[in-house]
């Protein structure tokens, strides 16, 4: 799973310098869009935090300042936005489809982070899919995918116990 992050990640930001974030890097963008993600239900649950941190720290290579500078640009950005068209057209011209794709799964991947799905959470997914040019279809593959991973790994821990 985290060797599929990785490459996505590599993609997006092949020709981004590692220090430092430019206004318009699209690193940004992903963490904002996650963050809104994580507070799409009112609450930022401790393990989707945990996850996004982690997720962003292996996928960009960062050390401890320049993730805590990515997650304080991501929510500095998701502060101020009014929307997310913002974000999504951004991520349009810097995203071909399949990038677009498994974007939507990783947003899905934070959800389930915390073992639940909000009807809100679906809600805001469902508009950036939609902005991102992702069908319905694809989006619940994405959905179901993620649930399957969440599945897989609370039974391997059962096993374990």
């Amino acid at each position: 799973m985290f060797e599929r992050f990785q490459a996505f990640f590599q993609k997006l930001t092949a020709d981004s310098p590692k220090k430092g974030f430019a206004p318009d890097d699209p690193r940004i963008t992903v963490a904002a869009l996650c963050m809104q993600v994580m507070e799409a239900d009112g609450q930022i649950k401790a393990s989707e935090k945990k996850r996004l941190r982690k997720l962003l720290k292996e996928q960009y290579a960062l050390d401890g300042k320049q993730l805590d500078a990515l997650m304080a640009a991501g929510l500095e950005a998701e502060s101020s936005a009014v929307d997310y068209y913002r974000f999504t057209a951004d991520l349009k011209r810097h995203l071909n489809t399949e990038q677009r794709l498994e974007l939507i799964g990783i947003l899905w991947d934070i959800v389930y982070a915390d073992g639940e799905r909000s009807e809100m959470e679906d809600h805001v997914i469902w508009r950036i899919a939609d902005l991102l040019g992702v069908s319905s279809r694809e989006r619940i593959q994405k959905r179901q995918e993620a649930a399957a991973r969440v599945t897989d790994v609370q039974v391997a821990q059962d096993d374990a116990d």
